[in-house]
């Protein structure tokens, strides 16, 4: 009998091409009224541009020669300052991004290096669905409806686009969950996921030292799945022992300090670790819990209401505990968590959602769980919160383009409809009058009332006796059961 052939990585194409075609929207929008990109962004494209050419991180000449009026117009705020006698001047921001776009920035220029992003962009959609399928249990409808819906809206499709590290730390993290996951306990696998895994925390603070807790986790995730594999816990312990030595000796010796912001000059008076604030109130940082989510202008889900099923979701997912849930709730709480208490504020000159990228994607995979429970319903309801995303953000980057609005400015005066009726019961965190805190308090009892009663009730009619491997006190939450065989991200058995 003639096996039937599958039908392959077509459906992950799709995905991809999409996600793809999402980011371009935003590809020639500019980010304010006196420059195509701005903030941090020439800072990362300056630094690929000595890379290349003088291979090193001084950005003096480049800033000399005014290598940025291509994409910055106006007069460019260098954020540093002469390091040493020789004048060397480093920009105050992580280099692996700028490793990674020193090739597309010299071929292409900026557009070279926003294209390069959006193929990142692409390969991390196709990446989350995969993953999702494979590793997961969810139907390719649910994974790569709920993927599309989250990667065509804000903040995903913008930051396609948006010279930042979001998107590959975010590749970064499933390539992680990817190695942690893994359906194959052979001597080789084991060492295949292992090696993906460090590579990935290894690469995080890199990117940006801002992701430290979101490594801390895949590593913690790697050693308790290691646990019976002594020397190999060893050999994780001394290669995250010697990243760490080597970040911090490296980070002394380029920019004065542990960090980069040591080489920063908004930083020279009040010292690199005031990045997070000279006055922790944890009090008032305790409202971004529910902003990040809700808040009029910078919540994630006033742009794209897929995410406000973020939290039923997760719920449902601990309290189903499948295999892998734990894994990616632990990774959304501590980038959540990260954003609230120790980003300076949630309130940037960037677009919505940048602290909370990272593990955005993550958190596609947990709605795509909860929406293949009852795949007619939920799949409607995604489609539709999604559209809506997809919309306010094709909308935006359309004025972007015309020149009618900028992505940093004036985002929030958009013409997009479904935003603008939506914006009338949100709370604006930066106005924060009476009126919003109690607004803001009522989304909070909303959101905690919705998430008890679907994530708890629902999760526990719908969910299935737990197997054997599940309940087994031997295997880890996220560690899936060994199978006699491996799918790859495509779905296919090897």
């Amino acid at each position: 009998m003639t096996q039937r052939r599958p039908t392959g990585r077509w459906w992950l194409i799709a995905v991809a091409v999409l996600t793809f075609a999402a980011a371009l929207a935003g590809l020639w929008g500019r980010a304010t009224y006196g420059a195509r990109v701005s903030a941090d962004e020439p800072q990362y494209l300056l630094t690929a541009t000595s890379l290349f050419e003088d291979q090193n991180l001084d950005i003096s000449d480049e800033l000399a020669a005014g290598r940025y009026l291509p994409y910055h117009e106006i007069a460019l705020d260098p954020q540093t300052f002469p390091l040493d006698e020789s004048n060397r001047q480093v920009s105050p921001h992580d280099p692996l991004l700028p490793a990674l776009l020193a090739f597309p920035t010299a071929a292409g220029g900026w557009v070279g290096a926003k294209l390069a992003l959006a193929l990142i962009g692409a390969s991390a959609a196709a990446m989350t669905a995969g993953l999702a399928h494979s590793r997961f249990e969810v139907s390719r409808l649910s994974a790569a409806l709920v993927t599309a819906a989250g990667f065509g809206g804000l903040p995903l499709a913008p930051y396609g686009t948006q010279i930042y590290p979001e998107l590959p730390a975010a590749l970064m993290v499933l390539i992680a969950v990817a190695g942690l996951t893994t359906r194959s306990d052979t001597t080789q696998d084991r060492h295949r996921a292992t090696v993906l895994v460090l590579i990935a925390v290894v690469a995080l603070p890199w990117l940006a030292v801002k992701y430290v807790p979101v490594a801390t986790v895949l590593g913690v995730a790697l050693v308790v799945r290691l646990r019976h594999h002594h020397r190999e816990v060893l050999t994780t312990f001394a290669v995250a022992t010697a990243s760490g030595v080597a970040y911090l000796a490296t980070h002394r010796w380029l920019y004065g300090g542990w960090t980069v912001y040591a080489a920063g000059d908004h930083f020279i008076s009040s010292g690199q670790f005031s990045v997070v604030g000279t006055e922790l109130d944890l009090p008032g940082r305790s409202r971004r819990l529910v902003g990040l989510l809700v808040d009029r202008k910078f919540g994630i889900a006033a742009w794209s209401p897929l995410w406000i099923l973020l939290p039923v979701a997760t719920l449902s997912a601990l309290r189903r505990r499948p295999t892998g849930n734990i894994l990616l709730a632990a990774i959304v709480t501590v980038t959540w968590l990260n954003a609230s208490f120790v980003a300076l504020t949630m309130h940037g000159w960037w677009v919505p959602g940048r602290q909370l990228v990272v593990a955005l994607p993550v958190a596609l995979i947990l709605i795509a769980r909860w929406v293949d429970e009852r795949r007619p319903l939920r799949a409607s309801a995604v489609a539709g919160l999604g559209l809506i995303g997809i919309v306010n953000w094709l909308w935006l980057a359309f004025e972007t383009t015309t020149g009618r609005r900028t992505l940093i400015v004036d985002f929030t005066d958009t013409a997009s409809i479904p935003y603008r009726i939506l914006r009338h019961v949100l709370p604006d965190g930066q106005a924060a009058t009476h009126a919003d805190d109690l607004m803001l308090a009522l989304w909070c009892l909303a959101l905690v009332w919705s998430t008890l009663a679907l994530g708890l009730r629902r999760a526990h009619r719908s969910s299935p006796e737990p197997t054997e491997s599940e309940s087994s006190p031997d295997t880890p939450s996220w560690e899936t059961p060994t199978r006699p065989s491996v799918q790859d991200l495509s779905g296919h058995h090897v």
